[in-house]
Order: structure tokens, then sequence, then C-alpha cells
């Protein structure tokens, strides 16, 4: 049995119809669907790129492995899904993105070489990789692992210093120059570079490369898309597949934002952007057109995996690592928990014979991303481990078996690097927000400042925060109290597991310590045998 873990970057659940959609058509994700469970209140432990991903990774939540922003370090020691699966014989390999920030500094104090097979392994997040690929411009981001693109690229005659830069994020005018894709103004012309070269179609084509070189050992994959993440840029034909008339309405109301969190939000450059119709007409297009392009690749990628007979031994799971606000609540690019950040698509296709029962099923559990790697390593055999891994694994779910489950699920998120701030004046250290959903009542607690709430029964859309409004305190000191009670949970003991703590609390003592007894006889009184040199 293997895994194929497919995830996308930015992509919201609400842009695929087998979600509902009905501005766009995902026929290959929704076929997928139709073979497997959809998870429709599925949420990320943050709603930004790296920290969220580090979660998915670890299977614990940010406040556990601490690595709360894009660019900070997840620290040496910290264990991965990777680390759990060599355990127990299996490989875990990387295609694509990881927004991976080594931990160099805890590497050079432990003695850690980055280039020897630990630091290797330390460095990728405890992938093996077979390809990385974090995109954009290799020239300001020097950590960013599209080397391989960009070689790629030159051996099929798109040469420049930044063959990514030039043929993936650049498009040519009516006017015969060139025009960079970083600029919104040009989302709706054609990428430079042919569809069957682009960054998805490339990394298809790789993700089937590396099935097709495994042997009879169990593997997990780790296919993880750039796109529909920005910059907006798509090939032809995607790039005017569809215009302003084929959008969804913005989600959005005058006089939306009471909290003086949002007011100072709504005020920095990509908000006010993304504000504009002009902006979102322009754009939200093309990010429609990148998620069409993806979808008919996975179509290749699923047909393969039918032809090759891969289907029948392979888990197929497809999620997102955030959302994307796209003008929603006055709000541009992902950030913070509105549904369309925070709430992601969730697909998990098991062949095994178990999870007959629910094929084509939907359910609306509360899941958390971290569940992910608990499943993966229970379906390859291994004992749970929740002193490490902070999910659940959704194997129960998958089988139709009757279990308890949460009653609420957490995600965090680190504002501290974020413009708001400055203009709050909150100190870095205080700028931290935790969500607490239970399914209707969303409440996030702000630090420094009143908390926000929102109930999803009456109000889906989350125009309204009643935050602020006397009659819901009773919701907002229970959904605290939740909190609460999340973080009071242990969750960096994960030396020693239930198993061995349990053994310990029977074991009492250790072998020879003697405490407290009044003399042998004492001693013996209680099942303990005291060496012969005591009291002669």
């Amino acid at each position: 049995m293997n895994v194929l873990w497919i995830m996308a970057d930015q992509l919201r659940f609400d842009y695929l119809s087998c979600y509902g959609a009905k501005h766009i058509d995902t026929p290959n994700i929704d076929r997928l669907a139709s073979k497997g469970v959809r998870f429709d209140k599925a949420y990320v432990q943050s709603p930004i790129c790296g920290p969220s991903r580090m979660s998915s990774y670890t299977g614990r939540y940010v406040r556990s492995h601490g690595a709360t922003w894009n660019g900070f370090p997840l620290r040496v020691g910290e264990p991965t899904l990777g680390d759990h699966l060599r355990e127990i014989g299996v490989s875990c390999s990387l295609v694509g993105k990881t927004h991976m920030t080594p931990d160099f500094d805890g590497m050079k104090r432990l003695g850690i070489d980055p280039e020897s097979t630990i630091g290797a392994l330390v460095s990728q997040c405890g992938f093996d990789e077979y390809v990385r690929d974090d995109g954009t411009n290799a020239i300001n981001y020097k950590n960013r692992h599209a080397e391989d693109y960009d070689r790629y690229l030159r051996e099929h005659g798109m040469d420049a210093e930044v063959p990514w830069e030039e043929w993936a994020n650049t498009a040519i005018g009516a006017d015969g120059q060139k025009k960079s894709g970083w600029f919104l103004e040009n989302a709706p012309l054609p990428a430079r570079v042919p569809r069957e070269h682009s960054e998805t179609a490339w990394l298809t084509t790789r993700g089937i490369d590396f099935i097709e070189s495994q042997g009879d050992d169990p593997w997990l994959c780790h296919l993880s898309y750039i796109k529909p993440h920005w910059p907006y840029l798509a090939p032809a034909p995607y790039n005017d597949m569809y215009s302003k008339d084929d959008l969804p309405p913005v989600n959005r109301r005058d006089g939306e934002h009471t909290h003086p969190l949002m007011q100072a939000w709504e005020k920095t450059r990509i908000c006010e952007s993304f504000s504009r119709n002009d902006v979102r007409d322009l754009v939200a297009p093309v990010y429609m057109g990148l998620i069409k392009e993806l979808d008919d690749n996975l179509g290749r990628l699923f047909e393969y995996l039918e032809t090759s007979g891969r289907m029948k031994d392979t888990m197929i799971v497809f999620c997102s690592d955030h959302g994307d606000n796209m003008g929603d609540h006055w709000l541009g690019e992902k950030d913070l928990f509105y549904d369309c950040s925070a709430r992601v698509p969730m697909i998990v296709y098991d062949p095994r014979t178990e999870a007959d029962a629910t094929r084509g099923t939907a359910t609306d559990k509360l899941i958390e991303a971290i569940d992910l790697a608990p499943t993966f390593h229970e379906f390859f055999g291994g004992e749970a481990k929740p002193h490490v891994m902070e999910g659940r694994s959704l194997q129960p779910l998958l089988h139709d078996q009757d279990v308890s489950w949460r009653e609420y699920c957490i995600s965090e998120y680190d504002y501290s690097t974020r413009d708001a701030r400055d203009g709050l004046g909150i100190d870095q250290s205080d700028a931290r927000l935790v969500m607490v959903f239970d399914g209707r009542w969303k409440y996030v607690h702000v630090e420094q400042m009143r908390p926000m709430l929102f109930d999803l029964k009456t109000d889906p859309d989350e125009l309204h925060d009643l935050g602020d409004n006397a009659e819901h305190q009773d919701q907002i000191e229970r959904l605290s109290e939740l909190h609460f009670e999340w973080a009071r949970k242990h969750h960096t003991r994960i030396t020693r597991s239930p198993q061995i703590v349990e053994k310990m609390a029977a074991g009492k003592e250790p072998p020879g310590i003697y405490i407290a007894y009044w003399d042998r006889a004492d001693a013996e009184e209680h099942g303990l045998t005291a060496p012969p040199h005591l009291d002669q």
C-alpha cells in the first residue's frame, strides 16, 4: 500500500464544483470525491503557507512546533511524518513545494552537517527530496528551490537568467514588450510558457515519474503544487478561459469591520488593492483558470493511476494549505480565519475494501489538517503516537466506524510581521490570534483586544462580528473556556508515550529506591523486597 498526498497552494474549497461551486467545473477532482470521502469542514492550523505546512508535516499545532510564520525555521529535533514513517519501513518523498526553512543555527549548535544524510532530512522537513520546487524568483529568494524547473525550461529552449521569472511569470503585451506577472494589471495576459511546460504540468509529470520509479516497497509521495498561488498568471488557454461574468458575487458588506484589528487590516496595501472591483474582475478569472489547469493535470495523473493499476494500492489525498480571500471581507491574499482562507478542501480516497461503505459520501465532522499525518501513519500499520502527533487518524471516518469525534477545532495566526500590527501599536509578542470553531460558533481570541465572534448558522457568510454584543457573552465565555482547555493540554511532552507513562506510574519508584518506608517490614508489606545489606 502507498499514499499519494496531493496539496494545492492557496486553493479555496468553494472554487471546486464538488464543494458546490457553480461558476467553475472541476470534473477530475469531483471524480476523486466520488471515489472517496469529502470532508466539508476541514480547517488548517494556520491560514498562511509556512506554519500551515509545518503543522501538516508534523501533525502538530503551531504552538507546539513553533514555526509560526513564513521563514521561521522548524527547529531541529521536531519529529516529522517522514521520521515516523521511516521507523516502520516506509519512504516519504517530496515532489514540489514545502515552504520549509531549515534551522541552520540549530544544526550548527548540534554539530549536524546540512549536507549529511541527517542534515538533508532535517533541512527538507523529513522528506527525501525527489524534486523540491517552491517557485518564485531565485534571485530575490535564495532558498526557494526552483532550480530543477529552471533547468527543465532551459532544456526546452526557454533560457534566461531565471527562466521561471522570464517564462512562467512573464507575458508579452500588445506592444510586444515583456510584462511581469507580479503586476496585477497583466493577469489576463498569457504566460510565455506553453501549457505543456507550465509549472503545474511539469510537477504532474515529475509526480508520475516518481511513481514509475518505485519498486515493491511502500512509499508516501507528497505531490505539492505551487498553484493557484500568486503570481496570478496562467498559460493559454487558461488565462482567458473565464471572465468577470463568471465570478460569484463578492462576499462583503459596507461597514463590515467593527473590530480595531480588522479596521487596521482593511487599510493595508494588499486589502486596499483587492477591495477594488477592477482588480478582482481581472485577477479572479485567472485564479479560476489556474484551478482549471490544475484539475486538467490531475485528470492526466488519475488516468495514469487507473491504467497502471495504482488506484488499487494507493491512498489518494487532495487538500490545500489555505485558501484565498480574493476580495471577500475587503481582504486580499490569505490570512485570518474567514472560511475563504482557513477552511480548505480535503478529499480522501482509501483503496481498501473497508472504505467501500463511505465512497462518494461527505461528512461535516470537524477536521484539522494535522489529522492527515496520523491517518497516514495508521494506514501503514504504525502504532498511534498521540503524545507527538496531535491530530486524529481519519480511518474510523473512512471506514464508517462509530467513533466520538472532536467538538471544536483550532487554528492559530502570528501577525507579528504584518503591517496591521504597527498601526495598532501591538508588541510583536502579543500579535497572535487563536480561532476556536465548534461547527456553528467561530470565536477568535485577539490578544490585547476584544474577541471576535461569528454565528455561522444565522450568518454563514461571516459578515457580522458579534464579539462586542452583550447578548452573546455566554457564547464568548464558553468558547473562551474551550480555548483555555486546549491551551492547558500537553503540547511538548513528546519524549514519553502514554504507555511508558502508565508503566512508570504502575512501577512507582525505580528499583533500589525506598522513599518514606518506616522499616523493612513496611517495605515488604507493600510488595518490595529490600536488599539484604539494609539494616545489617
